[in-house]
């Protein structure tokens, strides 16, 4: 379980809608498995099909988590035409255990679907994403 304000909900949208036709991605910070604070990362792929986070961007934003005393909570990004559920890149890139892995699908961009998934050692299991 994930829980998001609905602020955080709003913001992974937007900046799906906002990156496409290519995938958007970015960060929730927070402790345990409650979110407090989400960074938009730039997708340097600028592709519709995958993403990757510059290393120096990545750096600075896990810099400035350990100063606020926060911890990854979540990671997301979009598929524009796909549903929300981890491709098989997806479940090859994870490389963080302890975090939540959020999808946006804009497959049908009148209903954005958000849903979160656990990815361990190639496994993936559904998440319940809680929006206070």
């Amino acid at each position: 379980m994930i829980e998001i304000t609905q602020a955080h909900r709003d913001e992974i949208i937007a900046h799906a809608f906002e990156d496409a036709p290519n995938e958007c991605c970015g960060l929730l910070f927070g402790n345990g498995s409650t979110a407090v604070r989400l960074q938009r990362m730039e997708n340097v792929e600028h592709s519709p099909l995958n993403y990757r986070v510059d290393s120096r961007q990545l750096f600075e934003a896990f810099e400035a988590m350990d100063q606020q005393g926060l911890e990854l909570v979540g990671i997301y990004h979009s598929h524009t035409h796909s549903p929300a559920y981890p491709s098989r890149t997806d479940i090859s890139l994870a490389g963080y255990p302890d975090a939540h892995y959020l999808i946006v699908s804009l497959a049908n961009p009148e209903q954005p679907e958000l849903r979160a998934f656990k990815i361990v050692n190639g496994k993936v299991s559904e998440e319940e994403v809680i929006v206070r």
